[in-house]
């Protein structure tokens, strides 16, 4: 399913900021449709901000700004049905959100929130190998150009590279590579490989609901689409895909909190990586990026692989910081154990 918030921002993204309004008792949704409008009635306040209303024919407890008094009337249109009741307190004269076009905007992303959820990574469209050089270790510069250009190609950022593409930074051709342009069979494949993966090893017995048509939305697109949204929600974004041959690679980025040695708040990026080697078996490998400098952990559940990556964390620091990457600590530990920033 579409993350809850995520949904909910978007709708309250489309009425121009107009008060939101969330029902806080049981309430159900069959009862309403996404677009309508209903006449209410406060008719007396429960708790700070909680009053019972009659709307239409429904008594129910909502959440109401601090400006509205018992006896009061409203107006209220229905813009989400689940996870909770949500209203808006009136329509925006902004001809961009007039009552038809919300009701279908509405009526879409209800719709989108019925539909099977996999995983929550994008899957790579292009089977092929990142890197296929010949040699018995990838170049890593080139190896990183090939998982940038990957992840910007994914589709998640399309409409941020349109508007690139309008404004002349980003050419046609780049933007063709993404899977919004690519052919409907090619794109539907990538995901159904996914989803079937994931329904072979999570819940073989059960493969959960069937996708449906949605209007205005090509089927093929419908699993990128969820993508967005929930990268929009997690604020992460994630991908997988094989980075040279027979090695898959799940690979995930999220900003995160942090707080500096002075105690000041910030926030630094961070990077993960999980491989399963075929030497050194299941490596997980985070970096946090922080005041130019990178903070290093590997898990390893083999201590015979900790130990190897721990005499050869030398030999990585070295060739991190020729490329000018600056190491302010590592770690080697196993999955499970209390991360300790202070290992150097």
């Amino acid at each position: 399913m579409i993350p809850a918030d995520a949904l909910n921002s978007v709708k309250a993204l489309g009425l121009a900021q107009k008060p939101l309004v969330t029902a806080t008792s049981a309430v159900n949704p069959a009862l309403f449709e996404p677009g309508q409008k209903y006449q209410a009635s406060v008719q007396a306040q429960l708790a700070p901000g909680i009053f019972k209303v009659k709307v239409g024919e429904q008594l129910m407890q909502l959440q109401l700004p601090g400006n509205i008094r018992s006896g009061d009337t409203l107006m209220l249109q229905v813009v989400a049905l689940l996870p909770r009741l949500t209203f808006t307190m009136a329509t925006s004269a902004n001809p961009l959100s007039t009552a038809e076009q919300l009701s279908a905007t509405a009526r879409l992303l209800s719709s989108l929130t019925q539909q099977p959820y996999t995983k929550n990574y994008v899957p790579s469209i292009n089977s092929a190998p990142l890197w296929t050089g010949g040699s018995e270790f990838p170049d890593s510069s080139e190896l990183a150009s090939k998982l940038h250009t990957a992840l910007s190609q994914s589709g998640l950022f399309y409409e941020s590279h349109q508007a690139q593409w309008l404004a002349g930074a980003r050419n046609t051709a780049q933007l063709m590579q993404e899977p919004q342009n690519q052919a409907p069979d090619k794109v539907k494949a990538a995901f159904a490989d996914n989803e079937n993966s994931t329904n072979a090893t999570e819940n073989n017995a059960n493969p959960g609901p069937a996708r449906i048509s949605i209007p205005g939305i090509p089927d093929h697109l419908q699993p990128l689409i969820q993508q967005q949204l929930n990268a929009l929600d997690t604020r992460q974004v994630q991908w997988q895909g094989q980075v040279w041959p027979e090695q898959e690679m799940h690979w995930k980025i999220h900003e995160e909190s942090a707080r500096s040695a002075s105690g000041e708040e910030g926030r630094q990026w961070v990077t993960q990586i999980q491989l399963t080697l075929p030497n050194l078996g299941a490596v997980n490998a985070t970096l946090r990026f922080s005041n130019g400098s990178v903070n290093l952990l590997l898990d390893a559940e083999e201590e015979a692989t900790r130990s190897t990556l721990g005499a050869a964390s030398t030999q990585l620091i070295a060739a991190m910081s020729e490329r000018g990457i600056k190491v302010a600590a590592t770690q080697i530990k196993q999955p499970g154990q209390e991360r300790d920033d202070a290992a150097g």
